[in-house]
């Protein structure tokens, strides 16, 4: 740690280096936020984004867009799978070369690893070939060109959960379900909002029976196709609006250097500044008692709100009992 760190920092680092290797705050949990930090301990803002620093820098603790600091697994992030040994020469039939083995389902399954990882900005054939072991031609015997491989790797990633067979006979425990799967495939493949196209709806097989799946759900309570499709790219736009700020904040984080929690604390004296001249009271009543921004949250919050007013659009639409 720095010379110029102040007790109350090395003690609130080794307390929660403490606390991860206890086994209290698992793989995978979110530490505290430089807010819940400056709560808990009584520190100044840049002390906790200080603690948070330190406790990356010694590998305990990774930021994940959307989500918070998280503690990191013992294995630290997963790493892309070794080659395969190469054949032993006592072999009587060597394996295929990386060229001749090349099929659509390898490169799409490379760009997703490559995109996952990386990003859309870090995407290209040439990285994809290199992920692959192969020359940057050979891709194109199999895809045409950029746009055609992000068509089929937004086709794998939907056909990787499809929704169940028989859909709910509640409407709203139908949609509801559609929309918390169509949000786990943002969450989980952060390039896949800002690439789905809402104006210029790519063809994506696999994504169909989400709309079809709304479509009868609504249009069973008696909602005609076109409300209920506009309902559906309601629903649709509410995930993948939220969602785009996963790969965003990806590209910020590796831009500036900072997560979001280091960001938003170098921001706090000018916002505090303009809090503090009383034109925004509200803001200022807000600022006090914190707020930490969480994505989920923010999807379930919109989401139960849509489906309250497709509720009441339901409810207009049903016809009136006979007396």
């Amino acid at each position: 740690m720095g010379g110029q760190a102040s007790p109350r920092y090395g003690r609130i680092v080794e307390e929660l280096r403490a606390r991860i290797a206890s086994g209290e705050l698992p793989p995978g949990a979110r530490v505290p936020s430089t807010r819940e930090i400056t709560r808990q301990w009584g520190v100044a803002m840049a002390t906790a984004t200080k603690v948070l620093t330190e406790l990356r820098r010694q590998g305990l603790v990774r930021a994940v867009p959307g989500v918070g600091t998280v503690v990191e697994s013992p294995a630290g992030p997963a790493r892309a799978a070794r080659p395969a040994p190469a054949p032993r020469r006592n072999d009587p039939s060597p394996a295929p070369s990386a060229q001749t083995a090349l099929t659509l389902e390898r490169i799409v399954a490379a760009a997703v690893t490559v995109a996952d990882a990386e990003g859309l900005a870090g995407l290209s054939m040439r990285r994809v070939a290199a992920e692959l072991g192969v020359a940057a031609m050979s891709l194109y015997r199999h895809v045409t060109d950029k746009d055609d491989l992000l068509v089929r790797m937004m086709d794998a990633v939907f056909a990787e959960r499809p929704l169940p067979e028989e859909r709910p006979a509640d409407w709203r425990e139908a949609v509801e379900l559609a929309a918390r799967q169509l949000w786990e495939r943002f969450r989980r493949h952060p390039w896949l909002g800002p690439a789905l196209s809402v104006t210029r709806p790519q063809m994506i097989t696999s994504a169909l029976p989400y709309s079809e799946w709304v479509l009868g759900a609504l249009h069973a309570r008696g909602l005609d196709l076109p409300s209920a499709f506009t309902a559906h790219l309601t629903l649709l736009n509410h995930a993948r609006g939220i969602a785009v700020n996963l790969e965003s904040e990806r590209e910020a984080e590796a831009y500036s250097g900072l997560d979001s929690e280091e960001w938003m604390g170098a921001q706090e004296p000018a916002f505090e500044a303009l809090l503090s001249s009383g034109r925004f009271p509200a803001l200022a009543r807000l600022a006090s008692s914190g707020y930490d921004l969480d994505l989920d949250a923010l999807f379930e919050f919109g989401l139960q709100r849509l489906l309250d007013g497709i509720a009441v659009l339901l409810d207009d639409r049903t016809p009136p009992r006979l007396r």
